[in-house]
Order: structure tokens, then C-alpha cells, then sequence
């Protein structure tokens, strides 16, 4: 049992982003556009997204193929054939800076700039022949 968890885990890879200086709300309709796709055609869908979100989760879903390559050297050919896929793509909340605004009357409004925290795993697809 132990040792299947080791095999799955070899063939996974983690990617981190911490503190990204946008709000979850907008990260999270970039990241579900890219959940659950092949790698490659998740890259060409951010890479041509209008969205400011998508600059950074493009470079973070770069460096989780980097990641993956590394724990993978002799499986080179699966990133090209397309059997890896972003299997978990998770947005959290981050910090929020509080600042506040001088608004009519004398009051103060608050202004939340938040941030947020993405992680992204790779894995590859279990083709009939592994199951």
C-alpha cells in the first residue's frame, strides 16, 4: 500500500505561488479555465487569455512542468504526447492590506487589497494498459 502511494506521488508535481497581489474572486475564473486540461493546451489558453491573472499562473503552471520533468527525466515523451494534465488547481485567500479612504462627512472608507495563495499539481492520465 505504502509503496503504490510512493509510485503516484513520483509521478506528481507541486507548484506553489504565495501572496499574488490579486484579488482570489478574479484568480479563480482564470484557474477554472485551466482545471483539468492537458498541459499544453492549458499554456496556449493562458498565454492568449486577456486576463491579468493569467501572466502569473502561466509562469506557475510552467514551473510545475519543470517540477514534474525533474521528478521525471526518462518520461519526457508523456509531456509530449499529452498524458499530463492539471489534475488540482486550488486558489485560497491570502493577506488582505487594509487602507482606508476619506469619504463626505468626515468619514473613512476601508479598502481591502487582497492577495491570494495558488497551488497547482500535475499528474499524469492512467491509460487502460496501467490500470
Amino acid at each position: 500500500m505504502a509503496e503504490r502511494q510512493k509510485e503516484a506521488k513520483k509521478s506528481m508535481a507541486v507548484a506553489k505561488l504565495n501572496d499574488v497581489p490579486t484579488s482570489p474572486r478574479k484568480m479563480r475564473l482564470v484557474a477554472d479555465t485551466v482545471r483539468g486540461v492537458e498541459v499544453n493546451h492549458a499554456l496556449d489558453l493562458l498565454k492568449f487569455s486577456k486576463r491579468e491573472a493569467s501572466i502569473r499562473l502561466e509562469k506557475l503552471l510552467r514551473s510545475a512542468v519543470a517540477n514534474w520533468e525533474a521528478k521525471n527525466p526518462d518520461k519526457a515523451k508523456e509531456l509530449d504526447g499529452g498524458n499530463v494534465y492539471v489534475k488540482t488547481i486550488m486558489v485560497d485567500g491570502g493577506r488582505t492590506l487594509k487602507r482606508i479612504r476619506p469619504c463626505p462627512q468626515g468619514r473613512a472608507g476601508r479598502i481591502r487589497k487582497r492577495s491570494n495563495h495558488v497551488t497547482v499539481v500535475l499528474d499524469v492520465k492512467q491509460t487502460e494498459e496501467q490500470k
